[in-house]
């Protein structure tokens, strides 16, 4: 059976080594220009290559977002980045612009090129256009039912498929999007959306005496832009046999606690999948541990037809039932300790939840001595980013994380 590749978002080189840490396949990252996510950290051409360097020594793959929609004024530049890109031997350019498509692979021909979902490919047919320009993979959009997915991989199969699987969702169609621009000034398109579907709205029609119009709402007002977050870790066996080789995890905006937590669920998942089937799903863990990390209500958006149950009228976000309280720094192999570094406050007595790859996952850690780095007793750990000592015999490595049930 070959192995569907579990893509990661990295929005900076931390998140990078955290997503590869917990069993993403791959990562895409974003560059200081061209990505539609400016608001990310990003990676300098520098650390593009650091990052190419380090994926691929993990033999795993990295890819790059080139997904703005160009300007004249972006062609020069965009040149030279796309040469840059070739050289830097990276495993796909992800494009949704046709012309920045013509243009990569006239200047760059060794560039691997993914069509970005950006570019609203809905139909086979599409699929077979973008073959003939050369392209490697195509990332469809997400308004696409599983039964779609499968038509468009039997009818161009040479082409890979790739999805999204997991995160948020855009309110427009496939993120073609105004509103932030309208509202701020800051376009989506350039990659400067500040998600202004996410606010709170009250509509009403202007000059009417009908007042406001009637939806669903709370004291707060409503949130009628507010989409549901994707959620298809029940379907891993159904896009599998409908072609896809990607799943495609959203966020690289996200925290690195979201990154480790969602990727850890569907790698754990993926491997169950591989190993009894269909069966995996009968396990409860993995839906629990998505719920552990802040996010929106879930939905399988369009994956089983038409849905007008995508938006999540309540609240912007739901904060998850756990919260991250350190990272693992140092792990205890061969010690009585491991070293932390705490990102909320915690205290002796707390019982910490063990977030890891190995083993250890989903342990229980009583904390009952704490060190700082010059040997004095803590009883609370309130200073962030303080770096500790946790006495544990529970076996913890570089790179785990620890939460608490909120």
């Amino acid at each position: 059976m070959k192995k569907i590749e579990l893509l990661s978002p990295a929005g900076d080189m931390s998140k990078l080594k955290t997503a590869l840490y917990f069993g993403a396949d791959a990562v895409y990252i974003g560059g200081k220009q061209f990505s539609l996510r400016a608001l990310a950290g990003n990676f300098s051409n520098e650390e593009i290559l650091e990052a190419v360097s380090y994926t691929h020594a993990l033999n795993k793959k990295i890819y790059v977002t080139v997904n703005i929609f160009g300007r004249n004024d972006d062609i020069e530049s965009a040149e030279e980045y796309f040469k840059f890109l070739e050289s830097a031997n990276i495993d796909g350019a992800i494009i949704s612009d046709p012309g920045l498509i013509y243009l990569a692979r006239q200047v760059a021909p060794k560039l691997p090129i993914n069509v970005s979902t950006q570019a609203n490919t809905l139909n086979y047919k599409t699929v077979e256009f973008w073959k003939t320009q050369g392209v490697k993979r195509v990332i469809l959009a997400r308004e696409l039912s599983l039964n779609e997915i499968g038509q468009i991989h039997l009818k161009v199969p040479e082409i890979e498929i790739e999805t999204f699987i997991h995160g948020a969702m855009c309110i427009s169609y496939s993120g073609r999007c105004l509103l932030s621009d309208y509202r701020t000034g800051r376009s989506s398109n350039r990659g400067e959306c500040v998600q202004a579907c996410r606010w709170n709205y009250e509509i009403r029609e202007k000059g009417s005496d009908c007042g406001f119009m009637e939806m669903q709402e709370d004291e707060r007002g409503t949130y009628i832009m507010n989409s549901k977050d994707l959620n298809l870790l029940d379907y891993i066996a159904e896009l599998d046999g409908a072609g896809v080789c990607s799943f495609k995890i959203e966020g690289r905006m996200k925290s690195e606690y979201y990154l480790a937590t969602v990727v850890n669920a569907y790698r754990r998942a993926l491997d169950a999948y591989y190993e009894c089937g269909r069966d995996y799903k009968n396990n409860a863990l993995y839906q629990t541990e998505l719920k552990k990390t802040a996010h929106r209500e879930f939905t399988t958006a369009y994956l089983l037809g038409e849905n007008n149950r995508t938006v999540n009228y309540s609240d912007s976000q739901s904060k998850g039932t756990h919260k991250f309280i350190a990272s693992v720094v140092e792990g205890n192999d061969g010690k009585d300790y491991a070293v932390v570094e705490m990102r909320n406050r915690f205290k002796v007595s707390d019982k910490l939840e063990v977030l890891s790859p190995t083993n250890s996952f989903n342990k229980i850690i009583q904390v009952e001595k704490l060190e700082d780095e010059k040997g004095n007793i803590v009883e609370d750990a309130k200073i962030v980013q303080q770096k500790l000592k946790l006495f544990t015999s529970v076996p913890l490595k570089a790179g785990d994380v620890l939460r608490i049930e909120n």
